[in-house]
């Protein structure tokens, strides 16, 4: 497995990897919800400033997971970035999310990155132990943040110092 930086020649392979995760019904977008194409993240890629990053997981030419780290733009927050993840089904718990999140790690660290933040629901525990692995503390918790299936469902607040 590589990890490496995502560029804009991975726009296609990308997009359907994040509409893939997002089947997992973990993810903010439902199921078919999201209308990224192609060609507007490839511009997104190609935008991105030196405060941003997106990784990914790549194995035999094959994107199986990958990493954004967005930061906001301005200028009281440069030092942190919000984190969203996804990993495709067959390979969760093989240790992707940790090594996307070693390699993050490593460029906020030369990038000069403070704080990265994520959110995550609260009953998906699996990624729960992931945050809590690499080191991500629980700050708070949005109640009936997100309507899922029917259900409203808690998200948790984590954040990451360095």
């Amino acid at each position: 497995m590589v990890i490496r930086k995502a560029v804009p020649a991975d726009a296609a392979q990308l997009v359907d990897l994040m509409k893939h995760v997002e089947e997992s019904n973990y993810m903010l977008f439902e199921p078919g919800e999201r209308k990224t194409s192609a060609e507007q993240l490839q511009q997104r890629l190609i935008a991105m400033d030196d405060k941003s990053i997106v990784l990914v997981a790549e194995e035999q030419m094959e994107l199986k997971g990958y990493l954004f780290a967005i930061n906001e733009g301005v200028r009281r927050k440069r030092h942190s970035i919000y984190v969203a993840i996804g990993i495709v089904q067959e390979e969760r718990g093989k240790g992707r999310g940790t090594q996307l999140f070693q390699s993050l790690e490593q460029w906020a660290k030369d990038s000069s990155i403070h704080r990265i933040e994520l959110t995550v629901l609260e009953h998906n525990q699996a990624a729960v132990a992931l945050y809590k692995k690499m080191g991500f503390q629980v700050e708070g918790l949005k109640r009936d943040s997100l309507l899922v299936g029917g259900n409203y469902v808690n998200e948790l607040y984590m954040s990451k110092l360095f």
